[in-house]
């Protein structure tokens, strides 16, 4: 700690405004230097840093400024420490003041990550088969990651890479964030797995390789689109082979008063129908059209 109150004044103000002074003339030879120089943490991971100067000088003040963990001095060094690093924004800066009342200061850069708890993959606003031809959006949701400004989600059709995205969002805390991608199918996409994969790129001083964590994959199904003018092939039924055409409808529209029946063509253009009942025929939604 500095003791003299003039000290402490000059400390604080050049702590906020005057370190850039050492990077060029005369100040430069004061300037503190951090080890290492650039800091990526986990979250709740301990931290050890040293800031020192290059030699000794016989009057001067070398402040760590932090307000977390603990300060150890040994003459030209001074090693910090914290044993779980649990702040997301901290702002840490090592000043040296000579005799001559001239402040240096050294800013450490510091990046806490958190890796996703999950990343979960869909088709937006879709389910069931696709259709060739068509455009879908391809969603991935990272869950509870930290800082989502250095994630990049790619998404893929089986091991081919269809794009990958990054946010501009800055929060440095822990956030969930939803990625889309748009595709057009085709015809070979046919039982392709699709799926996102989310990776958090901290530089060199982060971990190696980067974290990264895949959802799950989801296999398409893709249909033929139908030619012009023609009706999907679920919308009747044909059986040409009996030349008997079966038609489940209501007693209303036959005029009869049965609780369920069928309506039967025979050969030739006869009709006719058949009492039913509802446990042998429990949907009446099959038509003819």
């Amino acid at each position: 700690m500095i003791n003299d109150p003039r000290k402490r004044i000059i400390f604080t103000y050049c702590s906020q405004c005057l370190y850039l002074l050492c990077h060029k003339g005369p100040l430069s030879v004061y300037k503190p230097v951090f080890n290492p120089s650039r800091l990526v943490v986990k979250y709740g991971d301990p931290v050890s840093v040293t800031c020192s100067i290059c030699q000794s000088y016989q009057d001067y003040y070398l402040e760590l400024v932090n307000y977390m963990g603990n300060h150890t001095r040994n003459r030209t060094t001074i090693l910090w420490e914290v044993e779980n690093m649990t702040e997301w924004r901290t702002l840490t800066k090592c000043c040296h003041i000579n005799a001559t009342d001239y402040c240096c200061c050294s800013k450490l850069p510091i990046t806490v990550y958190k890796p996703p708890d999950n990343v979960s993959f869909s088709f937006r606003n879709h389910s069931g088969p696709l259709l060739e031809g068509h455009q879908y959006t391809l969603q991935c949701e990272v869950h509870n990651v930290a800082p989502v400004e250095n994630l990049i989600v790619t998404f893929y059709r089986g091991q081919t890479a269809l794009g990958q995205l990054q946010s501009n969002n800055i929060e440095k805390k822990p956030v969930t964030e939803i990625f889309t991608l748009s595709f057009n199918t085709k015809k070979e996409d046919d039982g392709v797995q699709y799926w996102c994969e989310a990776k958090l790129e901290l530089g060199p001083e982060g971990p190696q390789p980067p974290p990264v964590v895949t959802s799950e994959k989801l296999s398409a199904t893709v249909n033929s689109t139908p030619a012009p003018g023609t009706n999907p092939s679920t919308s009747s039924t044909l059986i040409p082979s009996f030349n008997i055409i079966v038609w489940y409808c209501h007693p209303c529209i036959l005029g009869i008063h049965s609780p369920d029946c069928s309506h039967l063509w025979f050969p030739g253009g006869g009709t006719g129908y058949q009492v039913l009942s509802e446990q042998e025929h429990p949907s009446l939604t099959s038509r003819i059209s």
